[in-house]
């Protein structure tokens, strides 16, 4: 019986505090752990979070799981699209000159790892789904276990797996998600109003600057760690118990300080 469920929040290429975290919490043989997603851009070492989620998957004997966010899901797009699509890639990497840049460092193993990584990871003994983005008011059913290896992403759409991986608004209407630029004050975050119709949602996709944000039946876990904030992770103790752990994210802090400083020098 796993003793322990270890998730950890949107890790955003902060490879030193992601080492911290680990290390303040020693996973065991018996723990699984489950990255929310984001594993990749915005923060300084990318590639070496994802190698080193891949070699932990590969050499550690706890489980390894990870969710794909918005991020990874981009990347995949990028990938497809170099072949498929080049025109499409070029304009892509024009307008975010981190995909070219993160996809040149990472190796085949890097890359087959983020293509094996699932939409949601379900915790049935404590009634909990790990999702990257959040739950649509306007959706009625939650898709079962099932192996997304061969699917395609229309058929991934087709389950609305793409909403729950970007959800974070949604309409005060309908219940769909919108884009926060959409968004009007009567439109709601999708975990103020989420009825537990699911179980207990763990995301990350929005950061909480203030810390882990706790909802009637879900918990927000991305603490804004490229931001300048924390990178988090939450403990499910097999006996249901629950606790957090947090490092601070000093690098990207002190980045962001000398930023301005030199701005308003």
């Amino acid at each position: 019986m796993t003793q322990r469920h270890i998730i950890i929040g949107d890790v955003h290429g902060m490879s030193e505090e992601l080492s911290a975290l680990l290390a303040g919490i020693q996973p065991t043989s018996e723990d699984t752990i489950v990255f929310v997603g984001d594993l990749v851009d915005k923060g300084p070492d990318s590639a070496g979070v994802v190698r080193m989620v891949r070699e932990m998957a590969e050499t550690s004997s706890f489980d390894v799981i990870v969710v794909e966010g918005n991020h990874e899901e981009k990347h995949r797009r990028f990938r497809r699209n170099l072949t498929v699509r080049p025109k499409v890639a070029h304009e892509q990497a024009k307008n975010d000159e981190e995909l070219a840049k993160i996809t040149e460092l990472l190796g085949p193993k890097d890359v087959a790892f983020l293509e094996s990584s699932v939409t949601f990871y379900k915790i049935p003994d404590h009634d909990a789904i790990i999702v990257h983005g959040g739950i649509p008011g306007n959706m009625k059913s939650f898709p079962p276990d099932i192996d997304e290896s061969q699917m395609s992403s229309s058929q991934r759409k087709k389950l609305g797996l793409d909403r729950v991986q970007r959800t974070r608004y949604i309409s005060a209407k309908t219940g769909s998600p919108i884009h926060v630029a959409d968004q009007t004050p009567a439109d709601p975050f999708w975990a103020d109003v989420y009825d537990g119709r699911f179980g207990h949602i763990i995301f990350g996709h929005q950061p909480f600057m203030t810390g882990v944000k706790e909802f009637p039946f879900a918990t927000g876990i991305d603490t804004g760690a490229v931001h300048g904030g924390e990178l988090t992770a939450m403990i499910i103790e097999s006996s249901g118990e629950r606790s957090f752990v947090s490092v601070p994210g000093r690098l990207m802090a002190e980045r962001f300080k000398a930023k301005y400083s030199e701005q308003s020098a």
